[in-house]
């Protein structure tokens, strides 16, 4: 079930909420099934046989995480029942996500002959696994209290963020779910949390899923574009995925809201970056903590503590030598980001894509380390980082979104103009193309992102939102109340020709 589809808006919501709010009179209790009853029939509308799927999964990391807690005297136990429990984590992730992929790689190459159907993905997976692991981890790390299997299970699968994110951290929704306000309808955050999910509606219906064809015209034939229609291909790609994430992000905060839970910023304007570190930590927010906590923080201080072990130096004189920023940082960072890239998909692009971040990531670490003076404020210099950090990511994202490495160099020569400039004349339709990427790129560097919009009530967890905007703050007005009630209606009537997100296919 999709959040920008019509049995969502007008009948799964609405009897949703009608639901918790009855639920909440007979007590928390049954608030919480009512909740987790209504995620799995969300989970299981697109595909019901993958509900027992989930449920082994929420059910076996349950118990394994009562076992961690059960040993604590017992740390060797410990981190036998964390091996195993991540292990069989990954296992299935592995089995529904990456076997089919490589089975058919090894028959096309004629390694191995396989004869497989069609993988359907189950949706999630690659987010509640992510959420679940890193809850393990915190149990063994004695930083997580054992819930009860209830809230465990509400917190793995609430329908917001079960398909495709943000990933949940235990630390800051278990405590929503002990608090007595959650469990009873506030209209404040009725409004709020409405307002936020039409902010998110409209950049999905009005900005993101108009572009999806002029991207998937160009990238089902990238070899054929000259330099302006793969400029225009690309561009229309880069600002499809920025609007649909960021409009799924804001109506899965926007959701929970309405259900007095408040969810962590997990897209913060990454476009307006000044460097690569800086798009890494607004973009997919949630991922990069993930990755940082899970990944790149234990790798980086194994490798810090085996330097000290052989009487090495750790500080930042050793990281600015080539073979301390060599070991110290460019290691775990490629190992980290490289990984991410696979997170995304099976396909050898998204490999690629990951040890491209990677690299840019080194490099930018390297300037930070070795670069000659303070960062200029200056506004050109701001420009120009702006510009260099987002043609970094545009390739990045075309690498990403082509079929093959093949399709990507042919998109990335017609952008160099290898094919020449026009396969025909310009006409009017290419101009009004132009000028709507204008438009849009507009609203990318100049406008407010939701969280500036709504930040007198506290949109998200995390990072605070700040602007100089100040006729552009929500407030529960009688115009804000009509300009909203017009997006519900543009909202609305866009719904009929809207897709899938992007981010569903990860």
């Amino acid at each position: 079930m999709l959040f920008n589809s019509y049995v969502f808006v007008a009948a799964f919501l609405p009897l949703t909420l009608g639901g918790f709010a009855l639920a909440c009179r007979f007590g928390r209790l049954q608030a919480a099934l009512f909740l987790l009853f209504a995620s799995l029939v969300f989970y299981g509308w697109w595909n019901p046989h993958f509900l027992p799927l989930l449920a082994v999964s929420v059910g076996a990391n349950y118990a394994a995480s009562a076992l961690i807690m059960r040993y604590v005297a017992r740390p060797r136990w410990q981190s036998a029942i964390l091996m195993g429990a991540v292990a069989g984590n990954l296992a299935a992730l592995f089995w529904c996500k990456y076997l089919a992929a490589m089975l058919w790689f090894l028959r096309a190459h004629g390694i191995a002959e396989v004869a497989l159907a069609d993988p359907v993905l189950p949706l999630g997976i690659s987010f509640f696994t992510f959420t679940q692991i890193g809850f393990l981890v915190d149990c063994r790390q004695g930083q997580a209290r054992e819930p009860s299997l209830l809230n465990y299970a509400l917190f793995v699968s609430f329908f917001p963020h079960l398909i495709a994110g943000p990933i949940l951290h235990h630390r800051e929704i278990m405590p929503q779910f002990a608090d007595a306000t959650t469990w009873r309808l506030r209209g404040e955050n009725l409004a709020v949390g409405s307002a936020i999910f039409l902010i998110g509606l409209l950049k999905k219906t009005l900005l993101a899923d108009p572009l999806a064809p002029i991207a998937s015209a160009g990238y089902a034939d990238p070899s054929a574009l000259t330099l302006f229609p793969a400029w225009h291909a690309a561009l229309a790609y880069s600002l499809q995925l920025y609007f649909d994430f960021s409009g799924y992000s804001d109506m899965a905060i926007g959701l929970a809201r309405l259900f007095n839970l408040r969810f962590p910023l997990n897209f913060h304007s990454p476009y307006q970056a000044q460097s690569v570190i800086d798009y890494w930590q607004r973009w997919h927010m949630t991922l990069t903590r993930w990755l940082m906590l899970y990944l790149y923080n234990p790798l980086a201080l194994y490798i810090a503590r085996r330097r000290a072990a052989r009487g090495l130096p750790i500080d930042r004189a050793a990281r600015s030598s080539l073979r301390g920023f060599a070991t110290m940082v460019a290691l775990p960072t490629m190992v980290t980001i490289g990984l991410a890239g696979v997170w995304h998909g099976s396909a050898f692009t998204f490999v690629v894509f990951g040890l491209l971040h990677g690299v840019y990531l080194c490099v930018n670490h390297a300037w930070r380390l070795w670069r000659p003076g303070p960062r200029s404020a200056a506004w050109h210099a701001v420009v120009a980082r702006v510009a260099l950090t987002y043609g970094c990511v545009l390739v990045g994202s075309v690498i990403f979104r082509a079929t093959s490495l093949t399709d990507a160099g042919a998109m990335l020569g017609g952008m160099l103009g290898l094919r020449g400039v026009w396969l025909a004349a310009p006409d009017l339709h290419a101009a009004v193309g132009v000028l709507w990427l204008v438009a849009l790129y507009a609203i990318v560097w100049g406008a407010p992102n939701t969280q500036q919009i709504m930040r007198a009530y506290a949109p998200a967890l995390g990072r605070a939102a700040t602007g100089s905007w100040p006729r552009l703050v929500w407030q529960p007005t009688l115009p804000w109340a009509v300009a909203f009630g017009v997006a519900a209606m543009l909202g609305l009537l866009s719904i009929g020709g809207t897709g899938e997100f992007l981010y569903y296919r990860f």
